[in-house]
């Protein structure tokens, strides 16, 4: 259930937890052409969407973004999915976005709230993350293209 806090205005912008308000298809849009999700089914989409707390960055009624925070409330979180479009970006939305998530109240009190990025190390170690602690903790099952058929 959205709280008055759940909606943050800035510059003509908005970010939203409610759910029903993102936009899936123009959230698969992007992120079937991301370096982190290739060709990712529409339903799967969906699906992780309903199964995660949301937060979607919108301008005028389109989505402009989105951050997803896979989590059980109380001890871990794990952020994924973060992205701005190309021509909203410089202006900082990224670092608001996660500002935004990393107040949130339900994300308050986590023992570790994780994330993996390929080049934005700079903007989220200006927001408190850093490298793992103990690398060698962390394990994998790592599937690089489960949406895809196999090869014959």
């Amino acid at each position: 259930m959205n709280t008055p806090r759940d909606h943050h205005e800035r510059l003509g912008y908005r970010i939203t937890t409610d759910v029903a308000a993102m936009d899936i298809d123009a959230v698969h849009a992007f992120l079937t052409r991301s370096y982190w999700a290739p060709g990712v089914p529409r339903e799967v989409v969906e699906r992780s969407l309903r199964g995660a707390l949301c937060f979607g960055l919108f301008k005028d009624g389109a989505q402009v973004g989105l951050a997803r925070v896979i989590t059980d409330q109380a001890t871990f979180a794990y952020l994924s999915d973060v992205y701005v479009l190309e021509e909203h970006r410089g202006q900082g939305l990224a670092a608001w976005l996660v500002q935004v998530i990393l107040a949130h109240p339900d994300l308050q009190g986590l023992r570790r709230f994780m994330l993996a990025t390929k080049d934005a190390h700079g903007l989220y170690e200006k927001l408190g993350f850093a490298p793992l602690a103990h690398p060698e903790m962390f394990l994998e099952i790592l599937q690089p293209d489960p949406h895809r058929p196999p090869r014959t």
